[in-house]
């Protein structure tokens, strides 16, 4: 009976070491993650809507070409858009301001321009302006301007070498515009005195530091005069103190806008020494 119990005893104890070893591998078994669905189609982006290209150099409705411009009466109205290229001044509520565009040049005389407006025509600036042309000694304006508006856009015109073209009568259709001309020597002007200098001040020499300079330039056999008006570069900017630091017979590429005045007669801007 004895040998029973402890077989029977014996029988439990085994069968519950195996139960036990079922658990732990169990246990052990590590849990499989999962697996998420694999998928190929990307996640659509919405297409930006394109922005229209704007053309800055179409005109307004009642607005004219520069070549109707050209061709308008002196006296009769006008009405322009262009493009700020530089400010010669600005003076109990006008301006004075070079501006052009792909097609030509437009010089304003007198605009009527607060001066909260006038700090906003920054070189580049688009305007509607509403005026007369006249002439002045053959200088082409506009003059008497009844009303400017700033509109979007901006255009700075590059220059356009007219060195060719200087003993040409197709000069003048570059008027006002901004021009370079390469290769040029200091040809000297009579001072005061008499004496052959490189530049004076004024167109007499009775000027003084500050005032308009006036420089001769020559090409081949002619010999042609240039000014750095001091209402547009005055003496604290690099073109003034170059042209007081010319030479007689230097030679020199310029910049300017091609002003008129008894004939050609550039408003320089910027002056090289070769």
């Amino acid at each position: 009976m004895k040998k029973l119990i402890a077989l029977m005893m014996l029988l439990s104890l085994m069968a519950a070491m195996v139960a036990c070893g079922k658990e732990d591998k169990k246990k052990a078994e590590p849990t499989k993650a999962p697996t998420e669905a694999a998928t190929d189609t990307p996640t659509p982006t919405p297409e930006a809507t394109p922005t229209p290209e704007v053309d800055i150099f179409a005109k307004s409705e009642g607005v004219m070409t520069y070549a109707e411009y050209a061709a308008a009466e002196l006296e009769s109205e006008v009405v322009v858009e262009t493009f700020v290229q530089a400010k010669q001044g600005w003076w109990e509520d006008k301006a004075t301001v070079y501006t052009q565009d792909k097609e030509g040049a437009y010089f304003l005389y007198n605009m009527p321009c607060s001066e909260a407006d006038y700090a906003k025509l920054v070189p580049g600036t688009k305007i509607r302006v509403k005026g007369y042309k006249a002439e002045w000694s053959g200088e082409i304006e506009i003059i008497d301007i009844e009303s400017f508006e700033i509109l979007e856009g901006s255009y700075i015109a590059e220059s356009v070498d007219v060195t060719e073209l200087l003993a040409s009568e197709e000069l003048i259709a570059k008027q006002n515009q901004f021009v370079s001309f390469k290769g040029m020597t200091v040809a000297g002007i009579d001072d005061a005195e008499g004496n052959k200098v490189a530049f004076i001040y004024n167109w007499d020499g009775s000027g003084e530091e500050g005032s308009d300079l006036y420089f001769n330039v020559s090409l081949g056999e002619a010999t042609y005069q240039f000014v750095v008006e001091s209402y547009l570069c005055g003496p604290d900017t690099e073109v003034y103190k170059a042209v007081k630091a010319l030479k007689v017979g230097d030679v020199i590429d310029m910049e300017g806008f091609l002003y008129w005045y008894n004939g050609v007669n550039p408003h320089i801007v910027s002056v090289t020494v070769k």
